[in-house]
């Protein structure tokens, strides 16, 4: 791509940097899936980001812990409440490997996250922006930032990979 001034040569760069960034902390967040296929969780993983730094990881934990809220994304705005003893993130990204369901896109937005970054879309349950948009709903008192499809097909490879291994030992 070919920029006409300085400042376009800047944005693009920016542009090109803040992906580099994104995928780095999806990185994160699929060696946590890989992490949680190996224990038979959903290989899902979500980071939570602050000022460059990893403040909470975690994987869906819903067989393990036999709870259905235990998704990877509930999980990391926990930790990251609890590190940082408060409820609002607004300062911070969650990176995770597949687009967030209702129940976290609702978490996502009650604890005020400043950015989502995610990887695969998830077509039956994804609320931002394939079933629905929660995340970015008009009437809702805080909608962060979205970037999707970050390393999506890696993302979503996880998680047929994982699916497809299930129903061939249920055979």
């Amino acid at each position: 791509m070919q920029a006409d001034s300085q400042t376009d040569r800047v944005i693009v760069g920016r542009e090109a940097s803040a992906l580099a960034t994104d995928e780095q902390y999806i990185r994160n967040a699929i060696d946590l899936a890989r992490d949680a296929a190996k224990r038979n969780e959903v290989p899902i993983g979500a980071v939570i980001v602050r000022d460059g730094t990893i403040i909470a990881a975690a994987t869906n934990r819903t067989v393990r812990d036999q709870d259905p809220t235990a998704h990877a994304e509930l999980l990391a705005i926990r930790e990251a409440s609890s590190k940082l003893d408060r409820w609002r993130l607004d300062d911070c990204t969650l990176y995770v490997t597949i687009e967030p369901c209702a129940m976290c896109a609702g978490a996502i937005v009650l604890s005020r996250i400043r950015r989502v970054v995610f990887g695969a879309w998830d077509e039956k349950a994804g609320m931002a922006g394939s079933v629905g948009d929660l995340l970015r709903h008009p009437r809702l008192n805080h909608r962060p930032e979205v970037r999707a499809g970050v390393l999506a097909d890696e993302c979503a490879g996880l998680v047929e990979n994982f699916f497809r291994a299930q129903r061939a030992t249920s055979d």
